[in-house]
């Protein structure tokens, strides 16, 4: 299984980020989980979950409610320069900024690495490794799209929170399978949460 660094940003659709780390755990990732602090107040705004504010206390948190295994999941602090994500030689497989604001879309855009969210974005486009960014912002303005595009042209792939409608979701959970299952393909974790086009 890769590893994957998954970082939660302040976007509404926490619960994106919220299903893709139960999968991850469900898969046996080993995930590095880093939560911007806007990220917390939104998790709270649109689930029942309350977070704990230290980190350790965070990887425990997840660690009791989706059943990993020990050390499965760490957290690090946005200030943690020594964690192994901070570096080339540490460098997760797959790196999934999900839900990605578009400051954080800006941030990882021109490189500016002010805070250890943004380094391990920039530390996976350097190694040439996979960054996914669920963008959540509607509409878009010229800025957001030109910081896409820019992205995308250095191998970033850009998966904004577009859930599809043709197999008739019947509830928000069916919704947010959906993209979840589009980000578990694009990382390379075989999953059943959606059925392929043209299955039957």
């Amino acid at each position: 299984m890769p590893t994957i660094t998954l970082i939660m940003t302040g976007a509404s659709g926490a619960m994106y980020g919220l299903r893709l780390l139960e999968e991850l755990v469900k898969a046996g990732c080993q995930i590095y989980l880093l939560l911007s602090r806007p990220a917390h107040i939104v998790i709270k705004m649109e689930t029942d979950l309350e977070l704990p504010v230290r980190a350790s206390d965070v990887a425990l948190f997840f660690a009791q409610k989706y059943h990993a295994k020990t050390g499965q999941i760490k957290v690090f602090e946005k200030e943690q320069w020594l964690a192994p994500i901070a570096s080339g030689s540490g460098v997760a497989d797959v790196t999934v900024v999900c839900p990605c604001t578009t400051g954080t879309l800006s941030s990882i855009a021109i490189g500016s690495s002010k805070n250890l969210l943004e380094r391990a974005a920039d530390v996976a486009l350097k190694e040439r490794k996979k960054l996914i960014l669920v963008v959540r912002e509607t509409p878009f303005s010229e800025i957001h799209l030109e910081n896409m595009l820019k992205l995308s042209r250095m191998g970033a792939i850009i998966m904004p929170a577009n859930p599809g409608f043709y197999f008739k979701p019947q509830s928000v959970s069916d919704l947010v399978d959906f993209m979840v299952a589009r980000l578990l393909d694009h990382i390379g974790i075989q999953n059943e949460l959606q059925m392929q086009w043209g299955a039957k």
